[in-house]
This record gives structure tokens, C-alpha cells and sequence, in this order.
């Protein structure tokens, strides 16, 4: 399944894997929502409460498309956090991983705190 997230500078698309949390959040779209960043990270709240599964991680490949449960946020890393070690994408705490951005994850540089964020099925 695809969905496509966009902001007042862009919008990027992604394609998620078969989860019980991206199953989840394609069921609730489409969402609104507001922008946090986070060093190289956009993260933003969903309203949702999914269970953290089985294969969760904290240190994830740029552009992956990650739920962090305690925030009950979708989590977009394109690059280093202010926890990264080197040039790692490290999140806060374990998140699902739900998928991957298509193409070039560095397009989530123009989000800014504060933007408005769509996020619905492409």
C-alpha cells in the first residue's frame, strides 16, 4: 500500500509493508496533523495507539517510515538525530517499522516545525 505525505514545500510518497501498525494507520486515513522536527527527523501525531510489535528498532535506515509508539507519532528520519552515533538515523525510543519513502528521503528537509501535514492514501 501507498501512501503519500505532503507539506506546504512538498510531499513525498511511501510504500508501506503488511503490519498490524500500517494497517492501522491506512484505516484512519486521511490524516492532518502538525510538524515537529527532530535534528534530521519529521514526526508528527496520529491520534493513534498501536502496541509496539515483535520487530521494533531504534536505529533505522534513512527514509524509513517508523511509528513511534510513545508519541503515538508517525516517525520520518532522513538523516542523523540528535542521539545518532556518526551518520546513523537513531530514533528516540524502538518504533514499528511500517515501510520505506519512495526516492530520496532528503525531500523531508523542507518540512518545518510548526507546517501543516496531509497524509493520505496514493
Amino acid at each position: 500500500m501507498k501512501i503519500r505525505i505532503s507539506w506546504p514545500a512538498g510531499h513525498v510518497t511511501a510504500t508501506l509493508d503488511d503490519t498490524p501498525t500500517a494497517a492501522t494507520l491506512i484505516a484512519a486515513l486521511p490524516l492532518q496533523a502538525t510538524a515537529h522536527t527532530w535534528g534530521e527527523e519529521v514526526y508528527f501525531d496520529t491520534g493513534l495507539t498501536p502496541a509496539l510489535e515483535a520487530g521494533a528498532r531504534q536505529v533505522v535506515d534513512p527514509g524509513t517510515v517508523a511509528f513511534w509508539t510513545e508519541g503515538n507519532a508517525l516517525a520520518l528520519p532522513y538523516g542523523p538525530t540528535p542521539i545518532s552515533r556518526g551518520d546513523e538515523s537513531r530514533l528516540a525510543s524502538p518504533c514499528n517499522v511500517l515501510g520505506r519513502i519512495d526516492g530520496d528521503p532528503r525531500a523531508l528537509a523542507t518540512v518545518r516545525g510548526g507546517d501543516a501535514i496531509h497524509v493520505q492514501k496514493a
